[in-house]
């Protein structure tokens, strides 16, 4: 298993990281998702760690703390073996503190997520969507307080607008604070939004990306193809509501695209989808997802391995879409595109 700093920070993980929103699943997304108790965690656990994947993902809205309550008993007696990275900021209930990042919800959140997890510490907490309505200066203050505790090692946000991240970083540095190392984000051969401002943002400022859906919210397992759309019995057609909107043809052409490097690599579709990310600028560590045992083995061979920049081109080619303005002026100069009429 290759290893990446994260960000401007000590920290290594793996290129590969386990989500675990599929642990103790229930509702109509998570219970989609999967719904592995305490036994099929601590299996898939071991697996992960054979592997050298030591650093798990999960959240406070995972299944009503279910899936941090399920990891934190499925790491008992290893804690020192593993990274547990969660998130917190979401509704979790219908008072007016149980959403945001205040300090007192903050505290209180991590306090909760603690107790969970059964450990003193959480090495990563990210914040899971910006909060509009908390200061930067209480939010860093905080962070700061609770690193300073000892309870939260490193510090990131997920799914923050470019402006509020650079924000943060700003008043992290004119007030001394800790600065956020790592980004938790939407990023895939058919979603690359990430690219026109939060890429080159973590570049400028050293943050590391944690890419979360990388096969594009279940829809290039392969099992999507042109021929074949969405098979019954897929989560999809469950899940499709929450999943980041893609249109058909443009998945279809990517779809594709994999499959032509699978033929010339004998890798799966997946596992290209993987590798593509892993060469990605920024990106320091992909979370990936597992029901069973077959799933996450077939993941885990996405590493170890490296694609041709002949086969990256194509995939690039395939999955590529015009930024929306004011990003496809600069493209255009740099050379990146050719645009047809050009821009006047």
């Amino acid at each position: 298993m290759e290893y990446r700093q994260l960000g401007a920070s000590g920290l290594r993980v793996p290129v590969l990281s386990f989500g675990t929103g599929t642990f103790g699943g229930s509702g109509p997304l998570f219970g989609a998702w999967g719904t592995s108790d305490v036994d099929e965690a601590r299996r898939l656990i071991d697996i992960c760690l054979e592997a050298g994947v030591n650093l798990f993902d999960t959240a406070d809205v995972y299944s009503d703390g279910a899936s941090e309550r399920v990891l934190g008993e499925a790491i008992k007696g290893r804690r020192d073996q593993v990274l547990i990275s969660t998130k917190t900021g979401l509704p979790t209930g219908d008072g007016p503190g149980d959403w945001g990042v205040s300090r007192s919800r903050l505290i209180r959140s991590v306090e909760d997520a603690l107790e969970r997890l059964h450990t003193d510490h959480i090495d990563l907490l990210q914040l899971h969507a910006f909060d509009a309505s908390t200061p930067a200066e209480e939010l860093l203050a905080t962070l700061d307080t609770l690193v300073s505790a000892g309870k939260v090692r490193y510090t990131g946000v997920s799914n923050y607008p470019g402006w509020a991240l650079m924000k943060a970083q700003a008043v992290a540095e004119r007030d001394a604070r800790p600065r956020f190392v790592a980004h938790q984000v939407y990023y895939s051969l058919i979603g690359r939004a990430y690219e026109a401002d939060l890429m080159p943002l973590a570049a400028d400022q050293n943050i590391g990306a944690l890419v979360w859906s990388p096969l594009g919210w279940g829809r290039l397992t392969g099992r999507i193809r042109r021929d074949a759309p969405i098979p019954a019995g897929s989560r999809l057609h469950d899940t499709a509501v929450f999943a980041p909107p893609v249109e058909d043809e443009h998945l279809y052409r990517v779809v594709d695209a994999l499959e032509a490097v699978a033929a010339e690599t004998g890798k799966t579709v997946p596992q290209i989808a993987l590798n593509w990310l892993l060469q990605r600028p920024t990106v320091s560590s992909v979370i990936i997802g597992a029901r069973n045992e077959d799933q996450l083995r077939q993941n885990l061979g996405a590493v170890g391995w490296t694609l041709t920049p002949e086969q990256v081109a194509l995939l690039d080619a395939a999955s590529d879409v015009l930024p929306a303005y004011p990003h496809t002026p600069y493209r255009q100069q740099a050379g990146f595109v050719r645009l047809n009429p050009p821009l006047v």
